[in-house]
């Protein structure tokens, strides 16, 4: 039996559920409720259990396999359990590497419940949505513009599930190509715009448009959730599409080109109506300091870069209840 654990990069339980051929008709949710000391993984994290397999993970490796044979027992019971691990814990045998002391809970779940369909729906939706559970009894609510961290006050927990990250890449050289790639690998929603381009995407797995840029934008639907990224090089849209994105509610809009050429960018940007408000969103340009300028580079950087973005707006609409839209870089220009 291989020891690979290629289900544990998986972190939202939903992608696991979604990609079954058929719902199981019951499983076990693993959270981590507590941590003590420092850990691999924030209070919030979830595994999925059914009968013969499991998804994601709770402390990078060392428990994983016995919070699943847990959960088994607790599925054939019908009870939930309070797994502690590390310090604290009653199984001597079971080390955590980092020397702290964690919290599981353990859930058996029916496939028909309520809540298990308002977490699929809210999937299918991109709305963001809140679980509560005492381990026995799950509720699932529409999420408010401030939800609180994911948290367990002694007796349930609360985890904000939120749509899962999507990135719309316009343009179609090797950096697209790869961006997008890179994308749907991560478990992000990837999708690639390339105006005039050919009848078929390149590749499976992602979303494809190639008529014009604005009607493709207007088309996909850009929410909170949304980072768009011009990767096309000086086309005649590609100030139209940038406008459309920078008036839209994505969390991250960026664009390729020189720096020496940014200043006229935004010269025509304002003439597309652009408001100054907005043009500090953009992002260009793109990518982190200090990668090359090769398309696979070019790729990683713009990952990079998203994935900080889209975690620091978390944050910041979580701690101030700003949108994630409105929450402004550190620097709308890369350093």
């Amino acid at each position: 039996m291989s020891r690979w654990r290629l289900n544990a990069p998986i972190d939202d339980i939903r992608e696991a559920l979604l990609a079954s051929p058929a719902l199981p008709q019951h499983f076990a949710i693993a959270t981590l409720i507590a941590v003590d000391g420092s850990a691999p993984r924030d209070v919030g994290s979830q595994m999925l259990i059914t009968d013969t397999a499991h998804w994601g993970f709770l402390s990078g490796g060392c428990i994983e396999d016995d919070v699943a044979r847990h959960a088994r027992m607790a599925m054939a019971k019908g009870a939930p359990r309070l797994l502690r691990y590390g310090e604290g814990s009653p199984w001597i045998d079971i080390r955590l590497a980092c020397g702290s002391g964690i919290t599981v809970l353990v859930e058996p779940v029916m496939a028909d419940e309520p809540a298990v369909s308002a977490l699929l729906d809210a999937w299918h939706a991109r709305r963001a949505v809140l679980l509560w559970s005492d381990g026995t009894t799950r509720h699932a609510e529409a999420a408010g513009e401030t939800p609180p961290q994911d948290q367990w006050d002694g007796a349930r927990y609360s985890r904000l599930y939120t749509p899962p990250l999507r990135l719309v890449i316009i343009g179609e050289d090797g950096a697209a190509l790869t961006a997008v790639t890179l994308a749907r690998e991560l478990g992000w929603k990837a999708v690639l715009v390339t105006p005039g381009g050919p009848d078929v995407a390149p590749f499976p797995g992602i979303a494809y448009h190639r008529g014009d840029v604005t009607d493709a934008l207007a088309e996909i639907g850009i929410d909170r959730w949304t980072a768009i990224a011009v990767l096309s090089h000086d086309r005649e849209d590609d100030e139209r599409g940038l406008a459309a994105a920078l008036g839209s509610e994505a969390f991250y809009v960026g664009a390729i080109g020189a720096r020496a050429r940014l200043e006229g960018r935004l010269v025509r940007l304002r003439g597309h109506g652009v408001r100054e408000a907005n043009l500090t969103r953009l992002r260009a340009p793109i990518g982190l300091y200090g990668f090359g300028k090769a398309p696979r580079d070019v790729a990683l950087s713009l990952i990079a870069e998203v994935s900080q973005a889209f975690h620091a707006a978390m944050a910041a609409a979580r701690s101030s209840g700003v949108s994630m839209s409105s929450s402004t870089p550190l620097s709308a220009l890369s350093q």
